[in-house]
């Protein structure tokens, strides 16, 4: 669905108008079929914790979001994004020790150290500058980079391959060609970490293929959707924000002279909120028949859970299309719900309670080099945000 020109931050009209009316409506994707898509805060928090709604992208009637997800679904060992129950269990242990609160806290110096190096380079380089290339790409690919393991100086290789397979319209082989040269790679490296380990994502994943727990082929796909997943959404989320704080200047100046590390805590919550990046929706298969918001979901019916408008609810969020940094209405569902929820949300979180106050204290005086209109963005795109974002001081 399309956002309307002119408003780059609100979710699509069309699924702002279906939500309105009810939470979860029918609707019809690239394929012909009619998968139910989920729009209301309440019904897609519920749904997100319900074992009748599986991840399992090999059932049929699951609604793949492209021909190439699609084609390559028998080629793609499991991973913590598609299964379930002690499955999903078992993988998402197998990333919790990077991604828990201490490891990720210990990691802040190396952040801060980063992006001051970056607005070093912009406030030294040619004016205007692009926040893409400049700050919002680098930064989340050098730091998840790092907690993986991945030399930095492969860091375009990763970004190419990656979007091989991430535009709204990838075809099967772009896909295939994408993934298989990322897993590749990784399955290199952890071969490699196998017998000379670091303290990285990928020398743990490396310990428990040893351990006969993993195969190499299921540590690689884990670490390619970590490394994809890592980057191109932060990177995303990082661009959107700093248009949404540039169209509003009262919330950037609060923002900018925000001390308490709680104020901007709440400050990231609200624009991950306001600013929904993922725009096509997580995909889900009914395993039972499923009642919720007097609609029954039948078994081998596919779900999309389109978090953007359900982030817009104005059941849980009132005016909800005003950009509030000290909104207190309840946690967001940018990151998803329950046992499904994004395993890098504490990563993300620190990143741009970081990279983002830095900016506006360092470059005070920043404003758009175009009008707000001729921001070129992501629209055929999983992750929202901008290809390019010109900025002057």
């Amino acid at each position: 669905m399309s956002r309307a020109p002119g408003c780059p931050f609100a979710p699509p009209p069309t699924s702002m108008a279906l939500n309105a009316e009810r939470q979860l409506s029918r609707v019809r994707i690239w394929d012909g079929s009619t998968p139910w898509l989920i729009t209301g805060y309440d019904a897609i928090r519920a749904l997100f914790t319900d074992a009748r709604a599986s991840v399992d992208d090999r059932k049929p009637g699951y609604p793949h979001w492209n021909e190439g997800m699609a084609a390559t679904v028998d080629k793609r060992p499991r991973s913590v994004f598609t299964s379930d129950a002690e499955e999903h269990t078992r993988f998402r242990r197998m990333l919790s020790r990077p991604f828990t609160f201490k490891r990720v806290e210990a990691l802040r110096p190396a952040v801060q150290k980063i992006t001051d190096e970056h607005i070093d380079a912009i406030l030294a380089g040619p004016q205007p500058a692009d926040l893409v290339t400049a700050l919002a790409l680098p930064i989340p690919s050098l730091v998840i980079s790092e907690m993986l393991g991945v030399p930095y100086e492969d860091a375009e290789f990763f970004q190419e391959q990656a979007n091989r397979g991430m535009s709204r319209y990838a075809t099967a082989e772009e896909s295939a060609a994408g993934a298989t040269a990322l897993a590749r790679y990784l399955a290199n490296l952890l071969r490699t970490r196998m017998t000379d380990p670091a303290e990285d994502l990928v020398s743990d994943l490396a310990e428990r293929i040893n351990a006969g727990e993993l195969t190499v082929r299921e540590a690689a796909q884990l670490a390619t959707g970590v490394l994809i997943a890592g980057h191109e959404t932060t990177a995303g989320q990082i661009s959107v924000s700093v248009l949404a704080l540039l169209a509003h200047p009262d919330q950037m100046e609060f923002l900018r002279g925000a001390q308490d590390p709680k104020v901007v805590a709440t400050a990231v919550e609200e624009l991950m909120r306001y600013c929904s990046i993922i725009q096509t929706g997580q995909r889900r298969i009914a395993v039972e028949d499923i009642e919720i918001d007097g609609e029954t979901i039948r078994a081998g019916e596919g779900i999309i859970l389109d978090v953007a408008p359900a982030n817009w609810d104005a059941r849980q969020y009132p005016e909800p299309d005003r950009l509030d940094l000290q909104r207190q209405d309840g946690p967001h569902v940018g990151f998803g719900y329950g046992r499904h929820q994004c395993v890098g949300q504490q990563l993300a979180r620190m990143e741009l309670q970081i990279v983002l106050p830095t900016l506006l204290r360092r470059i005070p005086t920043m404003r758009l080099a175009v009008p707000i209109e001729e921001i070129p963005l992501k629209h055929d795109a999983l992750a929202y945000g901008a290809y390019e974002l010109p900025v002057t001081w």
